[in-house]
C-alpha cells in the first residue's frame, strides 16, 4: 500500500528547494536542481537502490530483480522546472518512481525484472531553449555538436554550465543506453490541462504525445510616420504578423479533430513606438499535433500563407525552422495494461493525447513506452498555482506500481504458478 505520509513528506521537502515568492526556480543544472538531485540520491540509497549519475546528469537508480540479466522496467520523470513554475510538473513522476521502489521493499516483493528509476536532466527548455537533453542523450537522439552552441539567458555556454556541475560536456555520448537495456518505460505525470477534471476521471491513459514544429519568422515592411502615411500606402510588418497569427489559428481549428494546435507565443516589434508604423516584426510559432499528417498540413498552410502575404501586402518574410519533431504513439500493450489495472481497481480513466512533450517520447527510441496522467486542478501548469490533489497523487502512484508489477513480474507469484503447474 502506498505510504501517504511518506509521499507527503518527500513532496514537501522537494517543494522547498528552489521555491521563491514568484514560484519554483529550479532550472536545469542550477544549484537548486543539484540540491534536489542530491536529496533524491540520498533517498534512493536509503531505499537500498544502486545509484549512478551519467555523463549528462541523469540520475539512474536500480532495484535488482531475481533475473538481473533481463531488460529492466524504467520509470521516472524530471526535477527541473521552468521559470516561476509549479511544484508538481516532473517532480511528481520522480517521487512516484521512488515510492514504487519503497513500497515494493516494504511489502517484500521481489520482481523478476530489475526496475530502474530515471530522473532526467534538463527536461524543460527554460534555461537553454532546448528541451529534454537528458533523455535525448540516453536515447542517442543528440550529439555534442547538436547542442554545443547553446547558452542560457545570461550567455553562459552549456559547456561551462556542465563544468560547474562537475560534468564533462565532451563525454555526453557516454550517456547512451544500449537498446536492450529496457523492456518498457512508464512515466507518471500531471496532465497540465483541464480534461480529466472536466470529465471527472482520476487517470488519463496517454495514447500519444504531440511533437512540435517551431519557426522563427521575420516580417519586414517599412517604418513610417503613423499620422502622415495613408492606410493604402503602408507596408506594416505588424499587420502581416497579425494576419499570420489569425489565419494560423483558423487553420489549426480546422485540424482540431487530430489534436492539432498552433501558437504564436513570442513577438517583437521594431521600432516599437506608438507613432511609427512597424517596420519589422519577429514572431515565434509553435505548431504541434499527435498526427504527423495533420501537422504537415498546417505547416504547408503556413508556407503558403507567407507567400500570399509577400505578394498581397508587399512584405519581405523570412522563415527559419527551429525544430521539427515527430509525434510518438504509446505502446498499445502498455495502454491496455494501465486500463486493465484501472478496471480492476474501479478507477475512472480515459484515453487521451498529451499536447505537451515529455521525456517518454525520447525513450520510445529505446523501448515500448506508456504514460499515466493525474488531474491538474483548473488545468493550471507551469505556474505557482499548479496543484494536484493528494488523493489523485496516491491513486496515480498505485496505478503506476500495479502496471510496473505487471511488466516486471512478481517473482513469488511466478514461482507459485510454476509449482502449481508441476
Amino acid at each position: 500500500m502506498v505510504d501517504t505520509q511518506r509521499v507527503k513528506q518527500t513532496m514537501r521537502v522537494l517543494a522547498q528547494i528552489g521555491r521563491t515568492d514568484r514560484g519554483m526556480m529550479r532550472l536545469a543544472y542550477s544549484k537548486a536542481e543539484e540540491q534536489a538531485t542530491n536529496v533524491l540520491i540520498e533517498q534512493c540509497q536509503a531505499a537500498g537502490l544502486a545509484v549512478r549519475v551519467d555523463s549528462v546528469g541523469n540520475v539512474i537508480a536500480r532495484r535488482q530483480g531475481r533475473r538481473p540479466e533481463l531488460p529492466a522496467i524504467g520509470i521516472g520523470s524530471h526535477l527541473d522546472t521552468v521559470y516561476e513554475g509549479g511544484t508538481y510538473d516532473g517532480t511528481l513522476g520522480v517521487l512516484a518512481a521512488l515510492e514504487v521502489m519503497r513500497d515494493l521493499n516494504a511489502r517484500g516483493i521481489e520482481t523478476m525484472r530489475p526496475i530502474e528509476l530515471f530522473s532526467f536532466a534538463c527536461e524543460e527548455s527554460a534555461r537553454f531553449g532546448f528541451s529534454q537533453i537528458g533523455s535525448k542523450a540516453l536515447a542517442s537522439l543528440i550529439e555534442q555538436k547538436d547542442i554545443a552552441a547553446l547558452t542560457d539567458k545570461e550567455g553562459t555556454p552549456i559547456q561551462t554550465v556542465f563544468a560547474k556541475r562537475g560534468l564533462d560536456f565532451s563525454k555526453l555520448e557516454e550517456a547512451r543506453l544500449p537498446r536492450n537495456r529496457l523492456a518498457a518505460f512508464l512515466e507518471l505525470h500531471i496532465e497540465q490541462g483541464p480534461m480529466l477534471e472536466a470529465k471527472n476521471r482520476s487517470i488519463g491513459v496517454v495514447s500519444g504525445i504531440a511533437a512540435p514544429t517551431r519557426f522563427s519568422i521575420c516580417v519586414k515592411g517599412h517604418a513610417a510616420h503613423s499620422g502622415s502615411t495613408p492606410m493604402n500606402q503602408r507596408h506594416d510588418a505588424l499587420i502581416g504578423a497579425a494576419e499570420i497569427t489569425l489565419e494560423l489559428e483558423k487553420e489549426a481549428r480546422r485540424e482540431m479533430a487530430h489534436g492539432t494546435v498552433a501558437t504564436v507565443g513570442d513577438i517583437e516589434i521594431a521600432p516599437g513606438a506608438m507613432n511609427v508604423v512597424p517596420g519589422e516584426t519577429h514572431i515565434k510559432v509553435d505548431i504541434r499535433s499527435i498526427s504527423r499528417a495533420s501537422k504537415a498540413r498546417v505547416v504547408q498552410f503556413l508556407y503558403e500563407l507567407m507567400e500570399h502575404l509577400r505578394q498581397t501586402r508587399r512584405l519581405e518574410i523570412t522563415c527559419r525552422m527551429l525544430s521539427d519533431e515527430t509525434p510518438v504513439q504509446m505502446d498499445e500493450a502498455l495502454i491496455e495494461t494501465v486500463e486493465s489495472v484501472c478496471r480492476s481497481k474501479n478507477i475512472a480513466s480515459m484515453r487521451m493525447p498529451s499536447g505537451a512533450g515529455h521525456d517518454t517520447m525520447n525513450m520510445a527510441a529505446l523501448c515500448p513506452v506508456g504514460m499515466i496522467f493525474v488531474p491538474s486542478t483548473g488545468g493550471i501548469s507551469h505556474h505557482p498555482d499548479e496543484h494536484t490533489n493528494l488523493s489523485d497523487i496516491i491513486t496515480g502512484i498505485d496505478v503506476l506500481e500495479s502496471a510496473v508489477l505487471e511488466c516486471a513480474g512478481n517473482a513469488a507469484e511466478q514461482k507459485a504458478g510454476a509449482a502449481k503447474d508441476q
